[in-house]
């Protein structure tokens, strides 16, 4: 993505104040992830993979008494760019927790919650936003990508990362090639499932990170049902699908992994054993289900830790060979 549209995208959504502070801080959106927005608390973002508060002049410190207070007006003058002006217009998307914006960036609200016969109906009263930039690094599995086929064939795969390690940048990165295919691989047809807005980063329902010229994508799907539906009705060779865990989220993987579709599926850890401890996952590592194992370092976020095959036998291993990171 164009860093200076990403700038300009994510400066029309800050309310006024918020968006001087920016400007005059300088502080680079190439290596900002996340800001942070929370009544009457510190201005806090994920830069570089770390967190820190902004000043009054827009920059990073690591002592909060002196980072600027988020005003209630802040809040409600950002959500009024963020809706254009028509929040009722996005009530079917805050009931999900979340506003997808141009450019694939992900706004998360909290506040207070309107419930009805125990399920959300609307978000009133925000008080907090959580501005997730859209992140794409073309080519970043590059190095990985030979460690998943066999004889050309793509196996299936679980990612394993802690939060913000770069898993699913990989996973996106992974698709668009696997789609796309290369000079010496045919590209194949890739369905994704994004609960989440993450993988794409959707809006109005066409990606804005690249996926690939074969990717048919499930934006705002619950996975369980996004799984079923790609493989009854695109044909897809395939699925992707993020962070996994549940009983249900297991049989549907199973679905399509009867269903002659390859998988590939990202779940929170920092190892393989991490895995084996959550119960519904555990049996699938006994019984082999995946063919690879990646693991993310979470020391050096975007950074691979280790390849492993079905058996737990190491393909690759940091610190044995060439080492290369994904952020």
């Amino acid at each position: 993505m164009d860093r200076k549209r990403k700038e300009e995208e994510i400066l029309r959504i800050l309310a006024l104040p918020l968006r001087r502070l920016f400007q005059e801080g300088k502080i680079p959106f190439s290596r900002l992830q996340e800001i942070r927005l929370r009544t009457g608390q510190p201005l806090l973002v994920v830069y570089d993979g770390r967190e820190f508060f902004v000043d009054g002049h827009g920059r990073l410190l690591q002592d909060q008494s002196k980072a600027y207070l988020t005003g209630e007006s802040d809040i409600r003058e950002s959500m009024e760019y963020i809706s254009n002006f028509s929040l009722y217009a996005f009530e079917e998307e805050l009931r999900q927790g979340f506003l997808t914006i141009r450019g694939g960036h992900r706004i998360g609200v909290a506040g207070k919650l309107i419930v009805e016969d125990n399920k959300v109906k609307n978000i009133r009263h925000i008080s907090c936003l959580n501005i997730r930039l859209a992140h794409e690094i073309p080519g970043c599995a590059d190095k990985i990508l030979p460690y998943l086929l066999e004889e050309g064939e793509f196996v299936h795969t679980l990612l394993i990362s802690p939060p913000r390690c770069g898993k699913t940048t990989l996973l996106r990165d992974l698709v668009r090639q696997l789609s796309d295919g290369g000079e010496r691989r045919a590209g194949v047809t890739v369905g994704v499932v994004d609960e989440r807005s993450e993988i794409g980063a959707c809006y109005m329902g066409v990606p804005q990170n690249a996926l690939g010229c074969r990717t048919d994508i499930l934006d705002g799907c619950p996975k369980v049902e996004g799984m079923m539906m790609l493989v009854r009705s695109m044909a897809p060779q395939v699925i992707a699908v993020d962070e996994v865990g549940s009983r249900e989220d297991v049989e549907a993987m199973e679905y399509v992994m009867h269903s002659g579709v390859k998988l590939i599926a990202t779940a929170h850890g920092s190892s393989l054993a991490d895995i084996r401890r959550k119960p519904v996952l555990c049996r699938m590592v006994k019984e082999q289900q995946f063919r690879r194992y990646i693991i993310l370092q979470k020391k050096q976020p975007g950074h691979l830790q280790a390849v492993l095959d079905e058996r737990e036998r190491f393909l690759f291993r940091a610190g044995q060979g060439r080492e290369w990171g994904t952020g």
